[in-house]
C-alpha cells in the first residue's frame, strides 16, 4: 500500500527531504526514530512511499506512528485532513483529484519546456495515455496518479508499459505543470 499523496507531501515536508531515493528512506527512518522513540524500517517506508512495489497492508502500529510523527494524535486524524483536502493547494481550481474523476474523463497537462501528456481516467486511479508530446511517457502506458496540482510537479507513482512495471515518474519537476485541462467529452 502507498500513502496517500498528500502524506507523502507532509512527510517531505517534516522530514525536509524529497523522498525520491531509496536512501532518503533510510534518513527518514532515522527521524521518525528521534522524534517518536519508535523505528520504523526504511524498507516498510520505501514501500509506503511508493518507492518499492508491494500492496501489503501495513499494521496498524506503525500507520498510528507516522501520524504521531507527522503531529497528529492517531492515523484517524490525520486521514481525516484528507476530507478537506490539502489547504497547500488551495480550494481555486489548481488542483484535479482522480478520486474526483469519472472513468473515461480525459485530461491534458502541460509542462516546460514543451511537453503535453493527455490522460484518460481508467477509474481507481489509474489512467492510460493518450498521447504524449515531447515526454517520456506514451501512448498506451498505463499510470496511477492521485492528484494534478498546477504549478507541482506530476508524481506518477507507477507506469506500466506492455504489462512491465517502469517504477515512479515525475514530471515538471522543475517548474511544475504548466496547465490541467478537462478535455470535453467526446
Amino acid at each position: 500500500m502507498t500513502l496517500p499523496f498528500h502524506i507523502i507531501e507532509l512527510l517531505k515536508k517534516e522530514s525536509g527531504s524529497e523522498l525520491r531515493l531509496p536512501s532518503d528512506c533510510e534518513v527518514l527512518s532515522l527521524d521518525i526514530e528521534g522524534k517518536t522513540g519508535v523505528h520504523l524500517g526504511a524498507t516498510t517506508l520505501k514501500r509506503l512511499i511508493g518507492l518499492a512495489q508491494d500492496e501489503r497492508t501495513p499494521h496498524q502500529s506503525t500507520l498510528e506512528v507516522i501520524a504521531r510523527y507527522l503531529g497528529f494524535t492517531n492515523w484517524e486524524q490525520l486521514m481525516n485532513i484528507e476530507d478537506k483536502g490539502n489547504s497547500d493547494f488551495g480550494t481555486n481550481g489548481d488542483e484535479l483529484r482522480a478520486d474526483d474523476m469519472s472513468a473515461g474523463m480525459q485530461v491534458e497537462v502541460t509542462y516546460l519546456p514543451d511537453r503535453a501528456v493527455t490522460f484518460q481516467y481508467l477509474g481507481n486511479r489509474h489512467f492510460v495515455v493518450i498521447s504524449g508530446v515531447n515526454s517520456k511517457l506514451s501512448a498506451g502506458d498505463e499510470v496511477e496518479i492521485f492528484n494534478f496540482v498546477l504549478h507541482h510537479p506530476l508524481l506518477v507513482l507507477n507506469v506500466w508499459r506492455n504489462g512491465l512495471s517502469l517504477g515512479q515518474f515525475t514530471a515538471g519537476r522543475v517548474s511544475g505543470l504548466s496547465s490541467i485541462q478537462v478535455l470535453p467529452s467526446v
